[in-house]
């Protein structure tokens, strides 16, 4: 029988160990290959601001991709039909980046199959949307739920496969996809890597242990990743500094154990830095420079201060 293959974190750990043996010395402890995370950026936090003047975005915060939004959040993804594909891909190549995301939850789960080819032809991984469903079910009605929903999804999921995509079910609050153990379920019963979860601190109990153990347990069904927490919540009209506590390093949720947690899972999927403005549709701060400068605030000056204690 032939040895497993190593991963790519093995490999790379037993070839910096063989260097160092070659040179006689002794190898740091897991130094050669910190965790670090890979992020998109969300084109919502811009409001509707044109794409022309959000794509420059991406570089500045240190993304690799952008994740376009339709209405209520945004209007990028309208702007995209509206240019068409070839302008589009023009405005991706000027600006040297990539579509990565395309956040469908106007379209609901069960209506994605147009958006996957729109995915396939700009290499596009991820389309996220909610779950449906009540927020009220509890126990075995729920699990029974979750299990019908993604025997439901089996056609989307099979597109998806098709289509070179994953569709991510992000937990929110007003559907019966919201809660720790309803997350477990849905991972439980999602054997295609084409069906995954987007996870949305925002929506969990506020408690990094809780949230940490929620990533450890669903494992690779995570596919997408907010940083973003409750804060004083996203429903009422706030003072905007209250309003920025949504975002990491702001509000009190400690996201060390978090990115320790997804850390142990080998997480490689998109990170976002996120939150939801009142009203919807307006930019998280009052220009493109400021939302820019907020979202590196929180990249370089917390979360890179995290990804520093984890390792």
């Amino acid at each position: 029988m032939l040895a497993a293959l190593p991963t790519r974190r093995q490999f790379l750990g037993q070839a910096a160990g063989l260097t160092v043996a070659g040179l006689g010395l002794t190898a740091p402890a897991a130094a050669a290959n910190p965790f670090r995370l890979r992020y998109a950026l969300a084109s919502c936090m811009y409001g509707t601001a044109s794409l022309a003047d959000v794509l420059p975005e991406v570089n500045k915060t240190g993304a690799e991709v952008i994740d376009l939004w339709p209405r209520v959040h945004g209007n990028q993804r309208e702007q995209l039909d509206q240019l068409g594909f070839d302008a589009f891909e023009e405005l991706l190549k000027k600006n040297k980046t990539k579509l990565g995301v395309l956040t469908r939850y106007d379209l609901g789960p069960l209506k994605l199959q147009p958006e996957m080819a729109v995915a396939q032809r700009f290499g596009a991984s991820i389309i996220v949307t909610g779950s449906g469903g009540s927020k009220e079910l509890r126990g075995d009605e729920l699990k029974t739920a979750i299990k019908n929903f993604v025997e439901q999804l089996k056609p989307q999921v099979e597109a998806a496969a098709k289509h070179g995509v994953t569709i991510a079910i992000e937990n929110h609050g007003n559907t019966m996809i919201n809660r720790p153990e309803s997350l477990r379920w849905l991972a439980e019963f999602s054997p295609s890597k084409h069906l995954g979860i987007a996870l949305a601190p925002y929506h969990l109990p506020q408690d990094p242990e809780v949230i940490a153990g929620v990533v450890r347990d669903c494992g690779p069904k995570v596919v997408h990743f907010y940083a973003w927490e409750h804060g004083k919540g996203a429903m009422e009209k706030r003072p905007v500094d209250e309003q920025l506590m949504q975002l990491p390093g702001r509000g009190p949720l400690d996201f060390t154990p978090i990115l320790a947690a997804l850390k142990k899972i080998d997480y490689a999927g998109w990170t976002e830095i996120f939150m939801h403005p009142v009203p919807r549709g307006v930019p998280i701060l009052e220009s493109t420079a400021k939302v820019s400068e907020e979202i590196n605030r929180v990249r370089q000056g917390y979360l890179a201060r995290c990804l520093e204690k984890v390792g």
